[in-house]
């Protein structure tokens, strides 16, 4: 017997030596088809190289392309598990040629293959053409040397190939294996050839026309070839049975399911041991190329394939969840041709028990419902839509789901019924969404979302891809397309661009295609939390609905504003373990330039807490620890140490963020529920440095901080200001602090020195005054002394009154201290006059003059201030009116 991955290498090798290069299979995710959910053939990668987007690096090449068929218009769900060759995952074997052999050698290759190196019986195989393609016809005939009977010409589409309503296509030549009259079937083009007695393995696609859009057909300047062969389909030949299930990887995998369950695959059980098997190797492929469970988009397939195949293991009385059981079965079997099994497998075992576990706890709550409402119905019955759509809203079980349970019993689900019940729902979630208080524009988003569903994000994985064009808004209202120099918002089935939230910044980066569009994204958000906006100025060419363009993410930037982001978890952990657990986020905004956090906390943080916050966060950084994700529930993610979030909503799933360092019980040093772009490893912040440190409101502090380029920038802006400063004061850089201490003391030492000479001027009535009373004068019969006096300090004000009532005897001293241009005012009373005159309401009257209010103090002595120094004279005039009465 030949495996499945001896044929995989066989065919890889023979192409090799023929000149192929081999290539590995690209992702299940087509970042270069935004039409497809999953690749789901072998040439999907190669797309572009046959459009002439893209020059191939080598003429001819071989791959072993996995592929999935479970959305969209390529479903094969529903046939799984009943049928010999219906699966969702499997592998397309192919040869391409981008110009270089046409159809003779690709005939010459197949046959080749076929029958010297797989010995394949030649009386086995009959071959379809085109039924004008009379250069294949007569090539078959030469090559492989069959009669006419056996090569049968096909007058539908199912022998000629197109790409799309237009573009490269051309006629198709299909391989078909003869399993035997003991099973019913005729060939290809015979009334009885839905038959299994005929299975088509190899389809040799012949790209020779450019089709137009008014229908005509142009011929290729580089006719080319694309060849797909199901690995499946072809083992199974090799292996001598007729079963795809039968095959060596199939065997392996229902084995294990039947160890595990102790289940034989027998009877009814066959059919549920098929489902697991097949959904197993697709399901874990999905998570190994990034898809995850979601309840949008590729992720939501994922959960119908992974749920499809946990109530099959519920059927066959697994108590336990199974999925992640079967995962090391799997990595044996094909993990050595796909590494990227190997390197997920914990990921994929992780997701699937948690999966299951959380599935069985709705499962049997849902099943039995549905028993009870169908316990009435016989072969032939229909199941009202309105509990198929509860057991959806409630339970958490797709349609398919519902349909595939009632399948055995042959009772049907009344999908209009359902379909009526959902679109009430949405209705209702409409009408609530209307009383929320959001913007009336905001109802536009509700529309697109409805019509287009949520756009799908793919920048977790990468920065670039193509998307197609679903809306465009321009000044608020939906257009059908946009010229150059116009600013508009355009959505797309699909983005690698981050929508602005979480307080993450949206990317900027630019959409461009091949009709000539070139455009700027200078911001992305998320209207509705579920559809990605792009503000785009067009520089040039046209967009319009229903584009197909390419996306790219300004990947410099995205790295920066990622860098800022993961520093933000880490910073949060450090706070928490320098101040306590009181710590929560209360705010966050993180840009490509720098970060902000906001953070519950009564007071300021010392010199000290922030140096030792900084030590930690960048000892993290230089552990260079790998950055994860997981999917959880909510209450999971928390029960694991996950920390929410301020402000954040979160579903039925959340990402699980971890980073640093293991710590206590194992848990990384920072674990948190997150939906943003995050560095790979810690070690990409490169820096981390705390820039400032203030209040928002009570009990909310805020750090201001930037890492990377922008953290070591600022440092070198610090240390040339050291330099220019050393320089000013004729110091070294090291010195600085010796040498300013040495200033500021001088500095100290003379100012004290001038005080004293000002005051001792001001108490022998000379000295640098604006304006000097010459000598003490008499106002309505009380002596009065007023002194204005530049530069002098305040706080000498007091010594200087004391002085001059001693002198006086009996009467009022006012003097005003201007410095800075502000004032100040001092005002005593000899005690026999404080019955006549406050020292408070003469200093009150001179500080109102001075543009001031308020002074305080004692009747016989008192001070204030004034903002205007210019004013001091008519403080003084303002006086000596009180005291004249």
């Amino acid at each position: 017997m030949t495996s499945t991955n001896e044929i995989r290498r066989s065919f890889l090798d023979y192409f090799s030596k023929a000149g192929h290069a081999a290539t590995p299979s690209a992702p299940l995710v087509p970042y270069n088809d935004p039409t497809l959910m999953f690749v789901n053939a072998g040439m999907v990668p190669f797309k572009n190289i046959f459009t002439g987007l893209e020059t191939p690096p080598s003429p001819r090449a071989a791959s072993s392309q996995k592929c999935v068929r479970a959305g969209g218009k390529h479903n094969d769900l529903d046939n799984v598990g009943y049928t010999a060759r219906h699966h969702t995952f499997f592998e397309m074997l192919g040869n391409f040629s981008f110009g270089d052999y046409f159809k003779e050698q690709a005939i010459e290759h197949a046959w080749t293959l076929l029958t010297r190196e797989w010995g394949l019986p030649k009386d086995r195989l009959t071959v379809t053409v085109y039924h004008t393609d009379d250069e294949a016809y007569a090539l078959w005939k030469r090559i492989a040397g069959l009669p006419d009977e056996r090569i049968i010409r096909i007058t539908t589409a199912d022998n000629f190939w197109s790409m799309g309503d237009t573009g490269p296509c051309g006629p198709c030549s299909e391989i078909f294996y003869d399993h035997g009259d003991h099973i019913f079937g005729g060939p290809p083009g015979s009334p009885d050839e839905d038959g299994d007695r005929f299975v088509e393995i190899w389809n040799l696609v012949f790209m020779q026309y450019d089709s137009q859009a008014d229908g005509s057909r142009r011929d290729l300047p580089k006719p080319s070839i694309d060849t797909g062969m199901g690995i499946e389909r072809v083992a199974a030949v090799l292996q001598g049975v007729h079963d795809n299930y039968d095959t060596d990887t199939f065997k392996a995998l229902i084995s294990a399911s039947e160890a595990i369950t102790g289940v034989a695959a027998n009877g009814d059980a066959a059919s549920s041991h098929r489902v697991i098997a097949d959904h197993l190797r697709s399901t874990s492929f999905l998570m190994a190329d990034g898809v995850l469970p979601s309840n949008e988009g590729r992720g939501y397939v994922l959960r119908r394939i992974m749920r499809r195949a946990m109530r099959h293991a519920h059927l066959l009385g697994a108590a336990d969840p199974l999925m992640h059981r079967l995962v090391p079965a799997l990595v044996t079997e094909m993990g050595q041709a796909y590494p990227e099994l190997v390197r997920g497998q914990a990921l994929i075992s992780e997701v699937l028990e948690r999966e299951e576990t959380q599935f069985r706890r709705t499962l049997d709550k849902g099943l039995k419902l549905l028993d009870e409402a169908t316990g009435d119905l016989s072969n032939g019955g229909e199941l009202d839509g309105e509990i198929a759509f509860r057991l959806y809203d409630t339970y958490g079980f797709p349609y398919d789901l519902t349909e595939d349970a009632l399948r055995a019993r042959g009772i049907d689900v009344d999908r209009a019924g359902f379909d009526t019940a959902m679109a009430r729902q949405k209705a209702a979630a409409r009408a609530a969404w209307k009383g929320s208080g959001d913007a009336a524009s905001g109802e536009v988003w509700f529309d697109i979302a409805e019509r287009e569903g949520a756009t799908e994000f793919t920048g977790y994985a990468s920065t670039s891809g193509e998307g197609r064009i679903t809306a465009i808004m321009k000044n608020g209202v939906e257009v059908a397309s946009a010229d150059a120099g116009d600013e508009v918002t355009v959505l797309t089935n699909q983005t690698p661009f981050y929508g602005e939230s979480g307080g993450q910044n949206g990317d900027a980066g630019t959409i461009s295609s091949v009709n000539g569009l070139r455009a700027r994204v200078i911001d992305t958000s998320k209207p509705l939390g579920r559809l990605h906006a792009h503000t785009i100025i067009i520089e040039s060419g046209t967009v319009a609905v229903g584009d197909t363009v390419e996306m790219k993410v300004d990947a410099e930037r995205r790295d920066r504003i990622r860098a800022n982001h993961s520093a933000t978890h880490l910073v949060h952990a450090a706070l928490r373990n320098r101040l306590g657990g009181h710590v929560t986020q209360k705010g966050s905004m993180v840009a490509d330039d720098r970060l902000r956090f906001d953070f519950s906390h009564p007071v300021a943080l010392t010199p000290e807490d922030i140096a030792a916050v900084e030590v930690e966060v960048n000892a993290e950084i230089r552990a260079n620890e790998t950055v994860t994700t997981r999917l959880m529930t909510p209450d999971d993610a928390v029960a694991a140490g996950a920390l929410a979030l301020f402000g954040e909503k979160y579903g039925e799933e959340v990402r699980v963020l971890s980073m640093g360092r293991p710590g206590g019980e194992g848990r990384n040093y920072s674990v948190e529920l997150c939906g943003g772009t995050h560095v790979r490893a810690t070690g990409d912040i490169g820096l981390f440095r705390i820039v400032s440190e203030s209040a928002v409101s009570s009990g909310v502090r805020r750090i201001e901080a930037l890492t990377g380029e922008s953290a070591r920038q600022w440092l070198i802006g610090r240390e040339e200001a050291l330099k220019t400063a050393a320089s000013l004061i004729r110091s070294t850089p090291d010195d600085v602090p010796v040498r300013l201490a040495a200033l500021l003391d001088e500095r100290k030492r003379l100012e004290k020195e001038l005080g004293e000479a000002k005051k001792a001027l001001a108490l022998g009535g000379g000295g640098p005054t604006s304006a000097v009373a010459p000598a003490d004068e008499n106002i309505a019969g009380v002596m009065f002394s007023g002194q204005i006096l530049d530069g002098l300090d305040p706080k000498e004000l007091r010594p200087l009154l004391d002085a001059a009532k001693q002198r006086l005897g009996s009467g009022v001293a006012v003097a005003v201290a201007v410095n800075d241009g502000k004032a100040s005012i001092a005002a005593a009373v000899t005690d026999d006059l404080t019955s006549r005159f406050s020292a408070v309401d003469i200093v009150r009257t001179g500080v109102e003059a001075l543009g001031g209010k308020g002074g305080g103090g004692r009747p016989d002595m008192a001070q204030g201030g004034g903002p205007d120094g210019a004013k001091a004279q008519n403080a003084m005039s303002a006086v000596k009116a009180l005291i004249a009465g």
